[in-house]
């Protein structure tokens, strides 16, 4: 089509995307296009401003490298990860669920670790925490054999994959559940921590007066063939940004009580503060796969920044 106006672009690009033969593929195109096109004219979008546009998208794949993911924080800050997810789970959107956000820092290959077991791998600061959970299906009923992922950062909120302090994987592992669906083990009490404001996603936030913290919370993914791999985020409730998760992802499903205990601990080795943690997860019946993973290795880079960006008050 020879264009004469720019009534006629989106029609044109339409035309031809109507050619393609897979129908899925036609319909995800043609929906992303007219809306792209129409955000274009709603906000009268000016070239410097596409320029722009294009410049801060380029940056988000550039900044993406084996232990750090700038393209599913960006997802997750504009709150893109969280409605997929609740869109796709709880019967598509109809009922609560326990999934959550993957996050942009799932490894494959934790290691394997007994029922009970501890995750801490090297020496970690921090107050000693003892979790429980239960996998059930819709019915209510346990789901054995099921394959959980568990991770989380430290209490100075950093990921191992972020530290060369921590050893490798420490504070991830994976357990399996028993015939009641459950599994326990044991770590550090993990902390909220500021997501990174290095990259584009930090203009982001700045620009919209925000903070860049992300509320306590530990890590699960639940794989059994014949259910959806489940991933799953357990918040703690009385943490101060539980209300204004940089990454949008606290629902009221997962809010978690940390309890907090003196004394009398489950182990020998601990004589004043200790945590216990109990939640559950319903898996629904589905495809059993896993996703990529968005980081693949440890950095060797030293940590990051710990840089906390100030929210505008209300």
């Amino acid at each position: 089509m020879i264009i004469k106006d720019q009534n006629d672009v989106t029609q044109a690009v339409l035309a031809e995307i109507s050619r393609a033969p897979n129908p899925r593929f036609r319909e995800i195109m043609s929906s992303a296009v007219q809306h792209l096109h129409d955000f274009a004219r709603d906000a009268q979008l000016t070239e410097a401003e596409f320029h722009q546009m294009c410049q801060y998208i380029a940056r988000l794949g550039q900044l993406t490298t084996p232990s750090h993911n700038e393209v599913v924080l960006a997802c997750g800050s504009l709150g893109l990860s969280s409605l997929v997810c609740l869109l796709n789970n709880g019967s598509n959107g109809q009922t609560e669920t326990t999934a959550n956000l993957m996050g942009p820092f799932w490894r494959l290959n934790s290691p394997a670790t007994e029922n009970g077991g501890s995750i801490v791998r090297s020496p970690t600061p921090g107050d000693p925490i003892f979790v429980e959970a239960w996998v059930k299906d819709k019915s209510g009923k346990p789901v054995r054999g099921a394959k959980v992922d568990v991770w989380h950062t430290s209490a100075d909120g950093f990921y191992e994959n972020q530290d060369p302090e921590q050893a490798e994987m420490n504070l991830r592992g994976q357990f399996t559940t028993d015939e009641n669906g459950y599994i326990a083990f044991r770590s550090v009490k993990p902390a909220g921590y500021p997501v990174p404001v290095s990259g584009p996603v930090g203009e982001l936030l700045k620009a919209q007066g925000r903070h860049n913290m992300r509320p306590a919370h530990i890590h699960f993914m639940v794989f059994k063939e014949g259910y959806k791999t489940q991933f799953s985020q357990v918040y703690s409730s009385d943490d101060p940004n539980i209300e204004t998760d940089a990454q949008f992802g606290v629902t009221q499903a997962l809010l978690g009580e940390y309890v907090k205990h003196n004394g009398n601990a489950p182990s020998a080795d601990i004589t004043g503060t200790w945590y216990s943690l109990q939640c559950e997860f319903v898996i629904e019946p589905g495809e059993a796969k896993l996703p990529k993973p968005p980081i693949t290795e440890k950095t060797n880079a030293p940590r990051p920044d710990r840089v906390v960006l100030d929210r505008v008050p209300d």
